[in-house]
C-alpha cells in the first residue's frame, strides 16, 4: 500500500481527511501538509525524489531497505517528535513505512533555509534531530557490528525506553520480527532472548501483548556496557 506525496498529486487532487493543509502551531512551527498512514502504508520509496522531509506526529514510522537476495535491513525507528527524511542527496537512500496506524507532517525540502529563518525554534528541532538522527546511526553500526544478541536487545529496550520517556514499561511499537531486522538477528533470537530474560527477572512478558516491563534496569546496562 502507498501514500505517495509529489507535487503532480498535490496539484491534481484537493485536500481530503489523508492529506490536509497544516494550521500554524501556536509553538510557531510552521505549515506542512498532514499526511495519515495506515499500518503497512508506504511513505516513500527508495530511490525516490527526495522533494519532502517529515515529523513525526504520532505512531512510528521504520526506514528499511531490501538487500539483493531479499532480507529487509531496518535502519531506524522514527518515533514521535523525530525528524527524518532530510537526506544529502536528491534521492531517498531507503524507504520509508508505516508500522502501525501513523500521522507525520511533510514540509518541502526546497523550503528548508526559509522555514528554519522564519522559524527558529523549528530550525533547532530539525539541527537537534538531525544529530541525534547521526548519533543513532553511529551507534546502530556499532551494534551490528560489535555486540552479541543479548547485548544488542538490552541496548534496544533501553534506548526505545529512553525515547519513549518510559522508566520501568514499554509498550512496544513494534513487532519482533521488524526489531529481528533492525538488529541483525532472527525472530526466533529475539524471542528466545527476550524468554531468557523474563526467566533470569531482568524483565517481565506481559503475555499475548507487546507490553514489557523492566524490572532490572541495572542488569540490562551491565549487559550493554
Amino acid at each position: 500500500m502507498r501514500h505517495a506525496l509529489t507535487a503532480t498529486t498535490m496539484q491534481a487532487r484537493p485536500a481530503t481527511p489523508m492529506m490536509q493543509g497544516a494550521a500554524p502551531q501556536s509553538t510557531g512551527e510552521p505549515q506542512g501538509i498532514t499526511l495519515r498512514l495506515a499500518r503497512g502504508e508506504e511513505l516513500f520509496a527508495e530511490g525516490e525524489p527526495a522533494e519532502y522531509f517529515y515529523r513525526i506526529v504520532s505512531g512510528t514510522v521504520r526506514t528499511c531497505k531490501l538487500l539483493s537476495d531479499g532480507r529487509r535491513q531496518i535502519d531506524a525507528f522514527h518515533l514521535p517528535g523525530d525528524i527524518f527524511g532530510i537526506e544529502a542527496c536528491a534521492e531517498h537512500r531507503f524507504s520509508a513505512e508505516a508500522v502501525g496506524d501513523a500521522t507525520v507532517m511533510a514540509y518541502r525540502r526546497s523550503s528548508l533555509d526559509r522555514l528554519t529563518r522564519e522559524h527558529a525554534a523549528f530550525g533547532e528541532q530539525v539541527l537537534s534531530s538531525m544529530l541525534r538522527n547521526l548519533q543513532r546511526a553511529q551507534d546502530h553500526m556499532l551494534l551490528l557490528g560489535r555486540k552479541n544478541a543479548k547485548e544488542k536487545i538490552a541496548s534496544f529496550l533501553l534506548d526505545l525506553a529512553q525515547r519513549l520517556h518510559e522508566r520501568d514499561h514499554l509498550e512496544l511499537p513494534m513487532q519482533r520480527n521488524d526489531i529481528a531486522d533492525h538488529l541483525g538477528l532472527t525472530i526466533e533470537t529475539v524471542s528466545r532472548t527476550l524468554t531468557e530474560f523474563a526467566r533470569s527477572g531482568l524483565i517481565a512478558l506481559a503475555a499475548g501483548s507487546r507490553s514489557i516491563a523492566l524490572v532490572d534496569k541495572a542488569g540490562l546496562k551491565f549487559l550493554n556496557a
